[in-house]
């Protein structure tokens, strides 16, 4: 039998077929401020203040508002040398230091930046477009936090990418349509898709490469789509798969494969160039993080396959093409 990384290789290899006569398709809308790549002037220092292989905690203000996220430089930073940036965004509730504990995206050779979301209903975090944040622009956080970031360290601007959990994951959907031309790649992980964040897309939408885990079992955020806790209604995880496939103009029904007991991979061939989406499909996993090495939210986290390891994997063969 097909080892668990071999299946993945080839699902992944399935997820980047791509058609030969494919047209490219152009965004129809002017791009927001900041929606392009911009040079890092942080390349031009010797030095840092910042420790490596640390996380320190960070300010910046954006719309008149103190902002907070945590930021970890890997061990091989070096200044000159532009390094990979992921953006990871927390659920409800979190505050960065728990996606940075059961993702382990410091483990990896990027720079790994943590926003902290404002406090919205109940005074707890959270994230644009949900029904109980906080009434601030979060996109335009991410803008401003980048432009920070990239004056002060050497970022590599075309491989720049941004994953999430739950709210954190809606939100990534909300930056994938916003910032298509900034950020590179997208991951999420069991995505909480409200109305806000679907409405704040627009349209049309530019195609991306997006990959995606979502549980069967999630009781916080059905697989099958439900009514929130807030009573808006949500999508099949499956639909706004394929609403992201079909902006890619990939083949109308996507292929599968069983990886092992727990892993489905459902890949969409003959995607535009770069802007390839690929699913996992968790079966009986709840709203967690898959191989968290911590608790990472309700119910079974399955350990047959790493979350992390995967979106690595998927972002990094997908920077932005100049």
């Amino acid at each position: 039998m097909r080892s668990l990384t071999t299946a993945l290789a080839i699902a992944l290899c399935a997820a980047t077929t791509v058609a030969q006569t494919a047209v490219v398709a152009q965004t129809a809308a002017a791009d927001p401020p900041h929606n392009s790549t911009i040079p890092s002037t942080g390349c031009q220092y010797t030095s840092t203040t910042l420790p490596l292989g640390q996380s320190v905690a960070q300010t910046i203000v954006t719309s008149g508002q103190t902002r907070q996220y945590l930021i970890h430089l890997p061990t091989t930073y070096q200044p000159g040398q532009g390094k990979p940036l992921v953006l990871a965004f927390h659920g409800r509730k979190g505050d960065g230091h728990d996606i940075e504990a059961y993702s382990e995206i410091d483990a990896l050779d990027t720079i790994a930046v943590y926003p902290i979301g404002a406090k919205g209903e109940d005074d707890e975090r959270a994230w644009q477009g949900a029904p109980y944040a906080a009434p601030v622009d979060d996109v335009q956080f991410v803008r401003d936090l980048l432009d920070s970031v990239q004056a002060t360290l050497c970022v590599d601007p075309y491989r720049i990418y941004a994953v999430g959990k739950s709210n954190g994951g809606g939100f990534v959907s909300l930056l994938a349509c916003k910032l298509p031309q900034r950020i590179a790649a997208f991951g999420v992980v069991a995505g909480a898709f409200y109305p806000g964040t679907l409405s704040a897309c627009g349209n049309p939408t530019a195609p991306v490469p997006i990959i995606d885990f979502h549980g069967t079992a999630d009781s916080v955020i059905a697989y099958n789509g439900d009514s929130s806790n807030h009573g808006q209604p949500l999508p099949t995880v499956m639909s706004w798969a394929q609403s992201w496939a079909n902006r890619s103009s990939c083949s109308p029904t996507p292929a599968t494969a069983q990886l092992s007991s727990e892993v489905v991979g459902v890949a969409w061939g003959s995607c535009l160039p770069h802007k390839e989406v690929l699913h996992f499909k968790i079966v009986t996993g709840d709203h967690t993080w898959p191989g968290a090495p911590v608790s990472s939210g309700p119910g079974k986290t399955t350990q047959q396959i790493k979350a992390t390891t995967a979106i690595w994997s998927f972002l990094t063969s997908h920077p932005l093409i100049p």
